[in-house]
């Protein structure tokens, strides 16, 4: 399966699609309830905060609403059932390209209108045409298609959505009349305003992590010693102090209380930034250390690229 490649900018880090694939089919687990609604948001008043590994304090003059958690499985299988039935998408074949590459995929696909194209060195036009959103025959969904309707795997269905595009997941966000989170939207909802001996929190609960904090690699999570080492998503909002099967958790909130902050999955933000094409994540994923779960890195991919660790939640 061709792919775009990761740009572990902030490390200016290159992997490349040939790099190892976290593995997600290791075992499936049962379906867990963690007590946190999916359809759920969050305030983000108007204010400064410290921005950015050096804490420059950055103004963000509107309030905002941001999901509490990453869109889920079940979330998106609703989208693309409402989409397919008024038109909005399509799904068959439909051409993917990244710079002098072309290929087919079979999945959901829909209209996006091209971005401003500025000729940089090494920046690839993003045109205007039908782009992939969501790819139905590829290793690793979690929704099915029958020909008619779209379904999430049960077990997986509060699990968040991944293998969506930055196309898909702009376009799940503006079919309700929202939007993506700006970078600097995405990281105030992450650590809040606090400072800690004239520091931001690094971590969206606090100055350090622990192991039960996060779903991040190698952490040996609690839903891996439940359920098996799956390397894999678990659901939004576990780590929410709960605790599962005698298993206990910390409370992992954001000050705003916005779960899976850190961990779980990259997360797409709506940024378009000039002279390049790619599209930055935050938040790390499963399949990252936990040095990349600190709320200013960032990850950046084309917006084709899809992923087992990249998943997206809107603001409005």
């Amino acid at each position: 399966m061709k792919r775009t490649f990761f740009l572990l900018t902030l490390l200016a880090l290159t992997i490349s699609s040939c790099a190892p694939a976290p593995s997600i089919g290791a075992i499936t687990p049962p379906y867990v309830d963690t007590g946190i609604d999916p359809e759920s948001w969050a305030v983000v008043p108007a204010g400064t905060f410290p921005y950015g590994q050096h804490d420059h304090m950055t103004l963000v003059d509107y309030d905002y609403d941001i999901m509490v958690t990453d869109v889920t499985n079940e979330q998106y299988a609703r989208f693309l059932n409402e989409a397919l039935a008024d038109g909005t998408i399509r799904v068959g074949e439909v051409e993917v390209e990244t710079g002098e590459q072309v290929w087919v995929e079979i999945g959901v696909y829909g209209f996006y209108p091209g971005d401003p194209y500025d000729g940089y060195k090494h920046e690839e036009e993003i045109k205007p045409g039908d782009k992939l959103f969501f790819p139905i025959e590829a290793d690793g969904v979690r929704i099915t298609f029958d020909g008619k309707t779209f379904r999430a795997i049960h077990e997986y269905s509060n699990h968040p959505v991944t293998m969506v595009t930055w196309f898909g997941a702009n376009a799940y966000c503006e079919y309700y009349g929202w939007r993506l989170p700006s970078e600097i939207e995405w990281e105030k909802a992450a650590r809040g305003t606090e400072l800690v001996n004239g520091r931001g929190l690094p971590f969206p609960w606090g100055p350090h992590i622990e192991r039960n904090n996060a779903n991040y690699y190698s952490s040996f999570d609690l839903f891996e010693k439940m359920f098996g080492k799956l390397g894999n998503t678990m659901p939004v909002g576990f780590y929410n102090g709960r605790t599962y099967d005698g298993h206990e958790t910390l409370d992992s909130a954001s000050p705003y209380g916005l779960y899976d902050m850190a961990g779980n999955v990259w997360q797409w933000t709506g940024d378009n930034y000039p002279k390049q094409h790619y599209r930055h994540m935050r938040g790390g994923s499963f399949y990252s250390y936990e040095v990349d779960l600190r709320v200013w890195k960032f990850n950046s991919a084309g917006p084709q690229h899809y992923s087992p660790q990249v998943g997206f939640r809107c603001a409005r």
